[in-house]
């Protein structure tokens, strides 16, 4: 198998457990988390869901979860074929299994215990968790598939060149020494702040209304208060994000390299753009939460806001896996 045909593989792979995470919010905001009443059948001695709206939403979100099967073995199957083969794939592609069986196992649970929130949350946080495997995956498959254009005159000083390359397109990054080690701690420091979201966001979940079925418990907590938590560490990481972009910036103008603004900055790539990126999606998360919050949380609107967290998320974790600071336009001389 060609390096591009697993890379197709594992993008395929991600973007089903992106869609899973929505289609099992939407099982939960229709009120569906009972519609099946027993695992793994839908109803007792009947696999199939009957006539019914709620069977028919948790059902269908049951069917998909072979599709994300399917996905992660040949994800798997295609790390054993890939020429040349790197045992690093293998062993992520495995761990994307291993989290689809864990999931299946938890949805067991969560049928058994009737909505148990803290096995709701466990859900979704091994979803997230799902999803961070599926882009360092994918980022590895993609690392060696190479389409540049045109020939780029790089002319690296203090360190060595790496070429990344995302969609076909070839995005050079410089390493800088003690500037790229003080950029890197802070990307880091977004990551373990956006797991605090992820989390907080749980518990506001866990304690809302929309708790997949009119007999499901929710947490002992009250929502004002939990809200009042997320959006303050929302708020820390939208400004720990604008500071390491500022950072960069600066070295970027300090090394005299081209300025992007707008989105030129954003289809630009690069830590540059990933950070703008990211910077985007949190003020737009923000405000719909907001928005959420004082209308009496409608459905739809919860229902974006867990599709723009599962985004938001994998963009995250992509700006972690990038290699260095800054990124440098390919005419740079």
């Amino acid at each position: 198998m060609r390096e591009a045909t697993y890379a197709r593989l594992t993008r395929f792979a991600l973007w089903s457990l992106t869609v899973i995470v929505v289609s099992g919010s939407a099982v939960r905001l229709t009120g569906s988390g009972l519609g099946c009443e027993d695992w793994p059948t839908c109803e007792t001695g009947s696999l199939i869901a009957p006539l019914e709206f709620h069977a028919q939403v948790e059902f269908l979100n049951r069917l998909f979860t072979g599709v994300v099967a399917a996905a992660v073995i040949g994800a798997v199957l295609g790390s054993l074929r890939r020429k040349p083969r790197e045992m690093a794939l293998l062993w992520w592609s495995l761990g994307l299994v291993a989290g689809v069986v864990a999931q299946v196992l938890l949805g067991a649970l969560l049928v058994w215990t009737h909505l148990d929130p803290r096995f709701v949350m466990g859900h979704f946080l091994l979803s997230m968790v799902l999803l961070w495997n599926a882009v360092v995956l994918d980022i590895k498959a993609r690392r060696d598939v190479l389409s540049v254009g045109g020939a780029a005159d790089v002319v690296v000083e203090g360190g060595a060149a790496d070429v990344v390359v995302e969609d076909g397109a070839a995005d050079v990054v410089v390493n800088s020494g003690a500037i790229n080690t003080a950029t890197r701690w802070m990307i880091r420091a977004v990551f373990v702040v956006a797991m605090g979201v992820i989390v907080t966001g749980t518990l506001v979940t866990g304690s809302g209304p929309h708790a997949g079925d009119d007999i499901a418990e929710r947490l002992p907590l009250l929502v004002r208060e939990v809200t009042r938590i997320h959006s303050i560490v929302a708020i820390g990481l939208l400004a720990l994000v604008a500071a390491t972009w500022i950072r960069v910036r600066r070295r970027l103008s300090e090394r005299g390299d081209t300025m992007r603004f707008g989105l030129d900055m954003l289809k630009a790539g690069g830590i540059e753009g990933r950070l703008a990126g990211v910077a985007v999606l949190l003020i737009a998360q923000g405000t719909l939460g907001y928005t959420q919050y004082f209308t009496g949380v409608p459905v739809v609107l919860v229902g974006i806001h867990v599709l723009l967290a599962s985004i938001l998320w994998i963009q995250i974790v992509r700006l972690s896996c990038a290699p260095v600071e800054v990124s440098l336009p390919n005419n740079s001389n």
